[in-house]
């Protein structure tokens, strides 16, 4: 057991799970931030502001991810080249219409919450309530806002 009470060896594998999810949000933001600057047409006054909030927020959980695996005792990964080679979210380079971006958006929630609910199963069965209780949280919000962006949609 470790100073958390959270035996050694799953706290081990979900920080290994951890960084994975650290590794994709990082991705995810510099996707995101990319849209930001670089969205284009009709729908860019109102996907400007959007893309601003979702990457605020996203910046925000990055952080939340590196803190919660240095609160288990592990070491957050923190290289961009390791990100690339680790995470399943891919770099979307130069996406500017509303479509492509919205559909990268919904994409990522999809994988992210596969990730988050592996991570709630691994964090539940561990007894670690701190990780369960962050996983609920972004599995709860990223649910509705994969509902807002496909509404977008159509």
């Amino acid at each position: 057991m470790n100073k958390l009470g959270l035996d050694q060896e799953q706290v081990e594998k979900m920080n290994l799970h951890l960084n994975d999810l650290l590794a994709n949000y990082q991705i995810f933001y510099m996707n995101v931030r990319g849209f930001h600057w670089n969205i284009k047409g009709e729908k860019f006054f109102e996907l400007h502001v959007k893309f601003e909030e979702l990457y605020n927020d996203l910046l925000v959980k990055v952080d939340e991810l590196a803190e919660r695996i240095l609160t288990l005792g592990g070491q957050p990964i923190h290289a961009y080249s390791i990100y690339l080679k680790t995470c399943d979210i891919k770099e979307a380079i130069n996406y500017t219409n509303a479509d492509d971006t919205v559909n990268s958006i919904l994409s990522s929630f999809e994988l992210l919450l596969k990730k988050q609910r592996g991570l709630l199963e691994l964090s539940s069965a561990a007894n670690d309530e701190g990780t369960s209780a962050l996983m609920s949280d972004y599995i709860r919000e990223q649910e509705k806002l994969t509902w807002m962006y496909s509404a977008f949609l159509g």
